[in-house]
């Protein structure tokens, strides 16, 4: 192992990373494409974005660069402005039909 990599991220090896938010992402695929519900798809794209974070942050700590936690930090901000305006979206859409289901949204068009 490299020296420059810490004692405590050298205990779990890197393709574990990988693996764990390659499935995590695949999670979040997944939810998108069967839920209905605007709320369940807006946590499965947050929970994608996190997969994508876990692995910047591993790759980051393996090769002892800070640019890809510094990358984080700046998914994280957009993270949290998307949250901001999508649950701001996703009320009003509750606000006007009463409910979440995304396939009542073609109403919305006229």
């Amino acid at each position: 192992m490299d020296q420059n990599i810490p004692e405590v991220i050298q205990t779990v090896p890197l393709q574990y990373y990988v693996f764990f938010a390659a499935a995590l992402f695949s999670i979040g695929v997944l939810g998108v494409l069967t839920r209905r519900n605007a709320i369940i798809i807006f946590m499965c794209v947050e929970l994608m974005l996190n997969a994508v974070n876990v692995l910047l942050t591993a790759f980051s700590a393996y090769r002892s660069d800070p640019n890809g936690q510094v990358f984080v930090f700046f998914i994280m901000a957009v993270a949290a402005a998307e949250v901001a305006v999508g649950l701001a979206i996703i009320v009003m859409i509750y606000r006007n039909l009463q409910n979440t289901d995304v396939n009542l949204l073609n109403r919305l068009k006229f």
